[in-house]
């Protein structure tokens, strides 16, 4: 087949799965604002994981046709971001399970260790066997053969890849609000969008590390410039790698909820004349969209039990009203003089 055919039916394929998803993303917007677990979709990663495969193929082909290390690293590494997308779907897939009597707080932290799982693939598959591979072409320094072939696919992918990394940022814009990007990254809930950003984004990088050196070893002459590419990839997979770790770790662990939920239970409690203080509240983040909260509030004195039982109802009712993924919501009064209903 010829490549300029393969590369057009590559970007024909790729904007007819954006703008599908676009306009499922829209309409969800149109529907709703808040994020929770209904409207944590998995289009993104679907999106990627179609496009990675096609290019892990094209840069497979093009690296047997140019002997080039860097590009063998870089078709492990888009093999390995098929793999570690899969992993998410499948994460997504077991969040969304009902929740029962072996995890009666449900499956949502599923999502969290697959993410994890996927940190480690990119670490070891990607990063490690690349470094391997880069160590090897500089030990046996190659040439580089049938040049256009590499950098066509580099080009190619560079501008799905790119465009890939775009609507990620979109969609991270999108949620962010007013916050800050970096910040965003290092406090979101929503690990299978960083993991797949990260991917993304590092995939970029290490395209343009493949193409520079395959450049200086084609027009040099040295094979060592290829080996020094591989190697600076694998480098950049490790250093993704970690970061990705670090921050899914936090809320495998168990990471306190968005700081809005209880600026939320602060504005209940402030028009709520019954309620004279917040002794204490304890957020946890179960999965995308999914929130358990709990909550100790100081009531008047001299409160009947049905008029405190009213007031809890009531505050739960308000607080899922207002931000739905506090899914599970335990109020407890503190103890004072209280008269019998």
């Amino acid at each position: 087949m010829n490549w300029f055919f393969l590369c057009q039916i590559l970007i024909l394929v790729r904007f007819t799965l954006l703008l599908t998803l676009t306009k499922k993303k829209t309409q969800m917007d149109k529907n709703t604002k808040v994020h929770t677990k209904e409207n944590h979709g998995s289009g993104h990663i679907i999106q990627s994981l179609i496009v990675n495969m096609l290019i892990a193929v094209s840069k497979g082909v093009a690296a047997f046709m140019t002997g080039s290390g860097a590009m063998l690293a870089e078709t492990i590494h888009s093999s390995a971001d098929c793999a570690n997308q899969g992993l998410l779907l499948l994460g997504v897939k077991q969040a969304q399970q009902p929740a029962d009597d072996k995890h009666p707080f449900g499956y949502g932290k599923s999502v969290y260790f697959w993410s994890f799982m996927v940190a480690m693939l990119l670490f070891s598959i990607g990063g490690m066997f690349s470094i391997y591979e880069g160590i090897h072409k500089f030990n046996s320094p190659e040439p580089v053969e049938n040049i256009a072939w590499g950098i066509g696919v580099l080009v190619f992918a560079i501008a799905l890849e790119g465009y890939a990394t775009y609507s990620n940022i979109v969609e991270i814009n999108k949620r962010r609000g007013n916050g800050g990007f970096i910040n965003y990254l290092r406090n979101t809930k929503d690990s299978d969008l960083i993991v797949v950003f990260g991917e993304n984004g590092a995939a970029v990088f290490g395209l343009f590390l493949a193409l520079i050196a395959m450049m200086a070893t084609y027009y040099t002459g040295d094979g060592r410039y290829d080996a020094l590419g591989s190697l600076a990839i694998g480098v950049v997979l490790i250093l993704v790698a970690i970061f990705l770790a670090i921050e899914v770790k936090s809320l495998l662990i168990g990471e306190s909820a968005d700081p809005i939920i209880m600026h939320t239970i602060n504005d209940i409690i402030k028009k709520d004349s019954n309620i004279t203080e917040l002794i204490n509240c304890r957020t946890i983040q179960q999965g995308p969209g999914e929130v358990l909260v709990c909550v100790k509030i100081k009531c008047k004195p001299n409160l009947d039990t049905q008029t405190i039982s009213t007031l809890i109802n009531s505050f739960e009712t308000t607080l899922r009203a207002k931000r739905p993924e506090a899914k599970w919501i335990y109020v407890e009064p503190d103890l004072q003089e209280w008269k019998a209903g």
